[in-house]
């Protein structure tokens, strides 16, 4: 749930840490039952000047409540509840308010966006926030490649399957062909394919005997051979095996030669596809030590584009 959170949040370089933890506390208290929604619509709709009236409210219902409150939104204000929020945000960043405002307000309007844009997430079922998540992440200036790589290695088969559709419910465009056409090619984009592709491919039983031969071919054509990496086996295993799988793959890889995989990584000579697949098998193996790393990380890093060289 922490690296979920993490994704949703961490949509651009001006969000931060203060909405993750608002979420997370939020996402802890207890539902409370009997709520009369006209009620609740009519002081979100009013709460708006004020977001942490907001945040209180919509803390206190389930995700089901939350959607019968968006449904009731509409028919009282004739106004979808998302779209409603994203005016506000919209609101908050435009330039002529920021242009007058002192450092104060402007600090105080940045983050009501930040939370305007945190709140429409939590809105949407799970599947529609990734997606959204998604074209943010390959929208920005410097793809956030680690919203994806979180997302692909974080969601099951199923759930990347709705995230695929959603996305192009809402945006008439293609995940998997829109990270294929970024531009400039980037060793991201090739494992990330290849991770896609494993959600449509491979079988749901992990296989001992499968995955240890997979590491023997990762050694072979990796630091047994010079150290120098076969890219294209490397990317063949990614897209056929599940993620299950390929995690007991690094753990086979470890037991064989007595060393990560990404130590094997760190002393070849991987250039920077070696760099992001040292980055997406960390994620694999241990999210929560993943995500918790770049969450510290995060307050001093613009993003997580094409810059990957600073990456440890």
């Amino acid at each position: 749930m922490v690296g979920g959170l993490y994704i949703y949040l961490n949509l651009n370089q001006n969000k931060t840490i203060n909405s993750i933890c608002f979420l997370h506390m939020a996402n802890n208290i207890l539902t409370m039952t009997n709520l009369n929604f006209e009620l609740d619509c009519k002081r979100t709709h009013d709460s708006l000047g004020s977001l942490s009236q907001l945040i209180t409210s919509l803390a206190c219902v389930t995700h089901h409540e939350r959607q019968q409150l968006r449904e009731t939104f509409k028919a009282v204000n004739g106004e979808d509840l998302i779209s409603h929020l994203q005016r506000y945000e919209d609101a908050f960043y435009s330039p002529s308010s920021s242009s007058s405002s002192s450092s104060s307000s402007s600090s105080s309007s940045s983050s009501s966006s930040m939370n305007c844009s945190a709140i429409s997430l939590w809105m949407l079922d799970t599947h529609d926030r990734d997606a959204v998540v998604a074209r943010e992440a390959l929208q920005q200036d410097e793809t956030n490649f680690k919203a994806l790589v979180e997302i692909f290695v974080g969601r099951k088969s199923s759930h990347v399957l709705l995230i695929s559709q959603a996305y192009q419910k809402m945006f008439k465009r293609h995940l998997d062909q829109d990270i294929i056409n970024l531009d400039p090619p980037h060793p991201f984009q090739k494992i990330i394919v290849a991770l896609a592709a494993s959600h449509k491919a491979h079988q749901a039983d992990v296989n001992h005997h499968i995955s240890k031969c997979d590491a023997r071919r990762l050694y072979e054509t990796g630091e047994g051979s010079l150290g120098t990496v076969i890219e294209a086996v490397v990317l063949e295993i990614l897209s056929k095996r599940s993620i299950p799988q390929l995690k007991l793959t690094f753990f086979s890889y470890k037991h064989i030669y007595g060393h990560d995989y990404t130590k094997s990584i760190k002393r070849g000579k991987y250039g920077q596809f070696g760099k992001a697949l040292k980055v997406v098998v960390k994620c694999i193996c241990n999210p929560a030590h993943y995500y918790a790393k770049h969450q510290r990380g995060n307050k001093g890093q613009k993003s997580f584009g094409t810059n990957i060289g600073k990456q440890g």
